[in-house]
């Protein structure tokens, strides 16, 4: 009797083993199912997305292609083949826009002859049109800003506006007199004296250095045509009325030549007048 008792005992533990781990076994291949389907989800995700994926399989305008050129012969060594950065070289270009290479193509910037705290102003290596066609071809591979048409983009600025919003964003770096200024960490602010519109446009879009980013949300076309209306028309013609402007430096400067000039000069006063009595 204990045996056949011990037999239906053993053949119900079984039989109630087998459901159990056939739900174990379900619950696995469903983990497996949904692990498989989120993976196919983000892989398709990113190939909607991904701005460098879907430049390569759109085909590039002309003057794109023209950009794409040149970019393989002056800029894939520190950029890549596709503009996706080379780590310890260069950043990826996907999505700056053609505003940052206008900038920094067009005042000789780029190419870098080795890396520096701060990339320094330097003649072009490339021509107007050149620079153009790198600007659109970067546009092309994943978007950005971009600038406007046309080489004066001040004519319609106000003056008056224009220098409230520069001494308001602008003067703390550039120094009141657009001469440049230092700033941390070996950087500085360049002087805006050889800047063209579209350099200064182009600047305010892609945030180069230091500089922060002045997009349309923060300042408007119409208040940038004023900023560069401001530095074309005033800051560069201005003939110091007021005499010698010390190189437009500030303050620190002025400081400066009063202590040199004036104290000392106070100084050697008093001691002629002792002198004197």
């Amino acid at each position: 009797m204990t045996s056949d008792n011990d037999r239906r005992r053993g053949l119900l533990a079984r039989l109630r083993e087998r459901p159990a781990a056939r739900s174990r076994g379900r619950r696995r291949l469903g983990a497996a199912v949904r692990l498989l389907a989120a993976l196919m989800l983000a892989g398709g995700a990113y190939t909607v997305f991904a701005p460098g994926a879907q430049a390569q399989d759109t085909p590039l305008t002309g003057a794109a292609a023209e950009g794409k050129a040149l970019f393989d012969v002056s800029c894939v060594t520190c950029h890549g083949r596709n503009a996706q950065g080379v780590e310890g070289r260069g950043p990826s270009l996907v999505g700056v826009g053609g505003a940052s290479v206008e900038f920094q193509v067009g005042t000789g910037r780029m190419p870098m002859a080795r890396q520096e705290a701060q990339a320094q102003r330097k003649p072009e290596l490339f021509t107007d049109e050149e620079v153009r066609q790198l600007a659109q071809y970067v546009q092309e591979l994943g978007g950005g800003p971009v600038v406007p048409e046309g080489d004066n983009l001040h004519a319609d600025g106000n003056l008056a506006a224009g220098g409230e919003l520069f001494r308001i964003n602008c003067a703390q770096c550039h120094a009141f007199g657009g001469g440049g200024g230092a700033l941390s960490s070996g950087k500085y602010a360049p002087s805006l004296r050889p800047a063209t519109d579209r350099q200064i446009y182009a600047a305010m879009l892609s945030g180069p250095q230091n500089m922060p980013v002045f997009g349309d949300n923060q300042i408007t076309p119409d208040q940038k045509a004023d900023i560069i209306a401001y530095i074309q028309e005033t800051l560069k013609h201005d003939r110091d009325p007021g005499g010698f402007n010390l190189g437009r430096y500030g303050p620190s400067t002025e400081g400066l030549a009063i202590f040199l000039v004036g104290i000392v000069a106070l100084v050697f006063a008093s001691l002629w007048i002792a002198g004197k009595s």
